[in-house]
């Protein structure tokens, strides 16, 4: 079962697709979304529609990170291929996945979407269909004060 809303969020750092160390930072609103893997087509549709969404997302004030348990070089050959400009992190040993308690099975992780704002989880999205995942979340966001337009 997925950390629920309320939970505290526990420290995040990874590798991205540019080789980067990140550590996020989940005082601020934060989107995190888990996807199986790389290159697959449920996982290109929704990390392309969070890409497509990411101007809105970063007006609103609100980071968004995916992350699968492919690694940083996967990441680095997917971003190219679609052209990504969203930051993925790399979490081949699971160690993400296994922090926020999403379920994971024959090395991919459950599709899982978390809200998060001032260090806690506020929304969990769990067993979604990719296509329009990404304008549901910064929709709900929105709706729900997390982060705003104006």
């Amino acid at each position: 079962m997925p950390l629920e809303p309320g939970s505290p969020v526990p420290p995040v750092s990874a590798t991205t697709q540019s080789g980067e160390r990140v550590t996020v930072d989940f005082e601020g609103p934060t989107v995190l979304f888990f996807y199986p893997e790389d290159e697959t087509p449920g996982c290109t549709i929704e990390a392309t529609q969070f890409d497509a969404e990411l101007p809105s997302y970063r007006e609103a004030g609100v980071a968004v990170y995916g992350v699968s348990l492919d690694d940083a070089d996967s990441h680095a050959a997917f971003a190219a291929k679609e052209d990504l400009g969203v930051t993925l992190l790399a979490d081949p040993d699971g160690e993400i996945a296994a922090a926020f308690e999403v379920e994971v099975e024959g090395g991919r992780a459950a599709r899982t979407t978390f809200v998060c704002a001032e260090g806690q989880v506020c929304g969990l999205y769990e067993g979604v269909s990719p296509d329009g995942h990404a304008r549901n979340v910064l929709a709900d966001v929105l709706d729900t004060g997390l982060a705003s337009l104006e």
